[in-house]
């Protein structure tokens, strides 16, 4: 009886032992890389590479999926609105939603599932080829290198796809207003900035800061512990985008919990 419970606490203590020793992983992995934000060298040549294929190549999924959110959020909106006689309120529905949640949430899942994929499938890569060996061989440290260039760039990328993603959100809400609904366009607009408060503006670009943090940790953390070839750096990819897409949503509802009780207190 004893023999089988020590055996089934090493099977256990066997099943944990694997995630635990990544959650360390990460964390050191994230310690390096902030530090040496404030280290030399930078590669800036690198942080200006990776801000334009993070931002610029994100930006057209970004404008699709921020005007048609937009569009979508005034239809059903107005629908539930119509109601109580309202839907002139439809524009502070539509800038609050996309300034709060749908802004930073719908551009942070664009840019995971697109650059969580490619980090890690590019470090990956280096990775099962000997690249990144190499580069240490040389004197090259991969984490200043490969990794803090990729948190600047996603840092800094981020915020201004999903000030943009807004932007063109509430633009998407206006058309609909505006062809659909009949509202004249000064009173869409000005419902749109009266509804905005400090508190929604600070709190729509917490998020995407947090969110870009994580994605590409996420995405530098799978690729750097990429093994087994062609297949292992396909298995990455999918675990950088899963945990990556997953975390956006906990973290999104940390944040709105510290900021709805702040405003409530």
């Amino acid at each position: 009886m004893v023999a089988s419970e020590c055996g089934d606490h090493t099977y256990l203590l066997d099943l944990l032992k694997e995630p635990v020793l990544a959650v360390q992983e990460f964390f050191v992995l994230a310690g390096k890389a902030f530090q040496n934000i404030f280290r030399r060298p930078h590669y800036g040549d690198d942080i200006i590479l990776q801000m334009d294929t993070i931002g610029v190549g994100s930006l057209p999924i970004v404008v699709l999926t921020g005007f048609f959110s937009g569009a979508v959020m005034a239809l059903q909106m107005s629908r539930a609105l119509a109601q109580y006689g309202q839907v002139g309120k439809t524009g502070t529905v539509v800038s609050v939603t996309l300034a709060r949640e749908l802004g930073p949430v719908l551009t942070a899942l664009m840019v995971a599932g697109r650059n969580a994929s490619g980090i890690a499938s590019e470090l990956g890569s280096m990775k099962v080829t000997e690249q990144i060996d190499a580069m240490r061989a040389l004197g090259t440290d991969p984490i200043q290198k490969l990794v803090t260039p990729r948190l600047i760039a996603t840092g800094v990328m981020l915020p201004l796809l999903t000030i943009i993603a807004d932007f063109v959100g509430m633009f998407g809400g206006f058309v609909i207003a505006k062809f659909f609904l009949n509202l004249p366009p000064r009173q869409y607009w000005t419902s749109v900035w009266r509804a905005l408060e400090w508190n929604d503006v600070t709190q729509g670009l917490l998020k995407p800061l947090v969110f870009a943090i994580v994605i590409s940790l996420v995405g530098c953390f799978y690729g750097l512990r990429t093994t087994g070839g062609t297949q292992g750096v396909g298995r990455s990819t999918t675990q950088a985008v899963v945990l990556a897409t997953v975390l956006v949503f906990v973290l999104d509802l940390l944040i709105t919990k510290i900021f709805v009780s702040q405003g409530a207190s």
